[in-house]
């Protein structure tokens, strides 16, 4: 028989304390939010409020934003992705699937409501809910990320609060300052300061 090795106590709880350090290092320095892709997300709605202002109909610029949230849900899932390679995390866990998780109900909301508005010819109202439920979800997703994301979040519900009192005229406006500008601003902050 081999004799057992021994560890003392000592070496365990060092090697312990190395790991937990570790770990919360990793956890703080790495943010799932992309700040690259926020902007590209950005630069593509300014776009959209752009075109979206010129169409003739209320329906042209339903599908125009729905255009463009599906083109930033691509681009920002494409640069959640690229952000967890290059930091060497894994994105289906830990701090990027939280985020991702956290999103989704205010998403699955937003979706359902969009709807029920469209189905109305609500149009009047759905960039102050896009924006507020945006917001939110962006809020609970930051719960698990670096402290300028929910603050992020609070700024788009505060202007979709905004727009919810302002006319249909106004929406590209609000769309081009929440998901044009806020999203380029902190994306900025968020790739300048957070790797990415």
């Amino acid at each position: 028989m081999k004799p057992a090795k021994v560890v003392s106590i000592n070496e365990r709880a060092i090697e312990n304390l190395k790991f937990i350090r570790e770990t919360m290092e990793r956890a703080s320095s790495f943010t799932a939010v992309p700040g690259w892709g926020g902007i590209l997300m950005g630069v593509s709605a300014l776009l959209t409020a752009l075109i979206s202002s010129r169409l003739p109909s209320r329906d042209l610029w339903f599908v125009a934003w729905l255009g463009e949230a599906t083109l930033a849900l691509g681009i920002g899932g494409w640069a959640m992705a690229q952000k967890a390679k290059a930091a060497r995390e894994p994105l289906l866990y830990g701090s990027g699937r939280k985020f991702a998780l956290s999103l989704c109900p205010a998403m699955i909301a937003g979706a359902v409501l969009t709807t029920v508005l469209y189905l109305r010819g609500m149009f009047g109202i759905m960039p102050g809910v896009w924006l507020l439920l945006y917001g939110v979800a962006v809020v609970t997703g930051g719960a698990f990320s670096v402290r300028v994301v929910p603050i992020m979040g609070v700024s788009f519900m505060a202007l979709g609060s905004i727009a919810l009192f302002t006319p249909f005229e106004w929406a590209n406006w609000f769309m081009g300052a929440g998901f044009g500008g806020l999203q380029i601003a902190f994306g900025i902050v968020i790739a300048r300061r957070y790797g990415g």
